[in-house]
């Protein structure tokens, strides 16, 4: 702890209340900024920072003069702000009942951004259709179309994958994407 600290705190202690008074003038300022920080409000920050004051006036009987004051200070008005938001009331309504406004009574309805059940399975069954037609085609299509579409590679990887000119591997995607939209034209009806 600081040196002058300590013998404001020591004589705090005895219940000098001028010495109290010096040590709220070192650390008002410090002690405002942390709750003003906490809380945002101005008013409702001084506040706060007096309360912290005071119970700090109320207990320092029972500070240990081995820690630093201003820690232990701090600590209360933390707590003191931590205290005020637990207490404090939030307007809270429902989400299932109607709200009275007026001569009117409006009902909340919430977008559902979570996939659904159905929307899942439909997207699985697709899928598991076009894996099915995939696998219907000669194995120099399949090839190209999986070589592109599953694993996202370029026309030029084709070509060096398959050892196959550039315009075999544009053809083949071409020819695998039209016996493709047949198949799948055949089975979705």
């Amino acid at each position: 702890m600081k040196k002058d600290d300590a013998h404001l705190v020591k004589k705090a202690k005895k219940g000098d209340g001028k010495a109290f008074d010096e040590l709220t003038n070192l650390y008002k300022d410090a002690v405002y900024s942390i709750v003003y920080r906490m809380v945002r409000d101005r008013y409702k920050a001084e506040d706060l920072t007096q309360e912290a004051f005071i119970k700090a006036y109320n207990s320092i009987t029972s500070f240990n003069e081995e820690y630093a004051f201003s820690t232990w200070l701090f600590k209360i008005a933390t707590n003191n702000c931590i205290d005020y938001f637990r207490k404090r009331k939030l307007h809270t309504y429902s989400m299932d009942q109607t709200i009275r406004y007026k001569d009117d009574e409006i009902q909340q309805e919430y977008a559902d951004h979570e996939p659904i059940a159905d929307s899942m399975m439909i997207a699985r069954e697709k899928s598991r259709i076009i894996r099915s037609a995939i696998e219907q085609l000669p194995e120099k299509y399949r090839t190209a179309i999986v070589l592109r579409h599953q694993e996202e590679k370029s026309y030029e990887e084709i070509a060096e994958i398959l050892d196959i000119p550039l315009g075999t591997v544009k053809a083949r995607i071409f020819r695998a994407r039209e016996l493709l939209k047949k198949i799948l034209s055949r089975k979705l009806g």
